[in-house]
């Protein structure tokens, strides 16, 4: 896998649906610490009849979460909402102090892509023309050619993207939503698959620029990922007792190629959803944006990102459509990063959180 760098340093499901009573059935997860909250249900496509290939989706979560827990402990819902928006074909925003693997996840998820990856550093002098590329003189023929930049990749790992100032981070804007470039009267498509992992530090202001919303709105989730539980860290520390080298990635083999991330993406748009629940999404989103602690509610593509990742969810859980639970699990992480709290909220000491899950609680759940 080619590595291009610059500066590089929920749950239980038995709901109904349609008078059908299901049950899964969940076993053990493979990486350590904590259970995900996504169960594992080998048998889920025979049980509830489905036409879909889901056990080769749920064959491959389960070998990336045990490729994943060879490097990082814990952090299971990290890793499941990952791979959800990967799926969904969604871009991801980490969030964490310093010290919380946001940065080695990203990379040891990418290694199970056999595809390319690129990682970029953003620093406050970054420009434009150094992630999306820039016209070189060519003194053969006395024209320019256009010399593409780190971001022409299939995994894209931007570090401290709040480092950069508004210049460069809207060389991004065009090619998250639209996955090409335009450059001196030229597009650029970019090639399959397109995802930007995205980390920054919400601590350390110094320096840093906070993002226009209309790009944290591309982001379809926002993770936050909080530190370890003690006995993972006591986990940790007893992996990497007699160890003091950074940790080798070059192990790690491909899971996924690219047809394979194609065919489960196609699979899960197959996957169904009552119009009970698509009007179950609208309402949440629409509460966001009459709630009277909210300044700023959640967008159409917040409605479609939940519809997304909940039907992402579904296929991963052995489903071939979606519950209420699936809605409830991706909708605060869907809505976290495109909500802006009032004044007096904010006085209150109040969190997006805290809005999304009394909206969620608040209405009514389809049956």
């Amino acid at each position: 896998m080619e590595e291009n760098s610059i500066n590089e340093t929920p749950q239980e499901n038995a709901n109904e649906h349609e008078g059908q009573n299901a049950e899964n059935t969940n076993t053990e997860h493979h990486s350590e610490g904590t259970d995900s909250p996504i169960a594992e249900t080998n048998e889920s496509a025979d049980i509830f009849g489905s036409n879909l290939n889901l056990n080769f989706i749920q064959k491959k979560v389960v070998d990336t979460r045990a490729a994943i827990a060879n490097f990082v402990i814990g952090q299971t819902e990290m890793v499941d909402l990952l791979l959800i928006a990967i799926f969904s074909n969604g871009h991801v925003l980490l969030e964490g102090v310093p010290g919380v693997a946001k940065t080695l996840t990203a990379k040891v998820l990418s290694k199970t892509l056999s595809v390319d990856f690129s990682r970029i550093q953003f620093t406050p002098d970054l420009m434009p023309s150094d992630v999306i590329g820039t016209s070189v003189y060519n003194l053969k023929d006395g024209s320019f050619d256009f010399k593409q930049g780190p971001i022409f990749s299939n995994i894209i790992l931007i570090d401290e993207i709040n480092r950069a100032p508004a210049k460069t981070q809207a060389a991004l804007f065009e090619v998250m939503e639209e996955r090409q470039i335009s450059y001196d009267s030229h597009v650029y498509k970019m090639a399959f698959p397109f995802l930007v992992l995205a980390t920054q530090n919400p601590v350390e202001q110094e320096g840093t620029y906070n993002l226009p919303e209309a790009q944290l709105d591309r982001f379809l989730f926002k993770i936050k990922i909080d530190y370890p539980t003690l006995s993972d860290e006591e986990e940790i520390l007893k992996r990497y007792k007699n160890n003091i080298q950074a940790p080798d990635l070059k192990q790690i083999s491909g899971i996924f190629s690219a047809n394979d991330l194609q065919e489960i993406q196609d699979i899960v748009q197959q996957v169904k959803i009552e119009d009970q629940l698509i009007s179950y999404i609208a309402k949440i989103t629409n509460e966001t944006r009459n709630h009277a602690k909210l300044y700023l509610g959640g967008s159409p593509r917040a409605s479609l990102s939940m519809l997304k990742a909940s039907k992402a969810m579904a296929a991963i859980q052995g489903r071939d459509f979606v519950v209420p639970d699936d809605i409830q699990f991706v909708a605060p992480h869907v809505l976290n990063h495109r909500l802006i709290l009032t004044p007096e909220a904010e006085m209150e000491g109040m969190t997006t959180e805290d809005i999304i899950l009394e909206i969620v609680h608040e209405i009514e759940v389809p049956r």
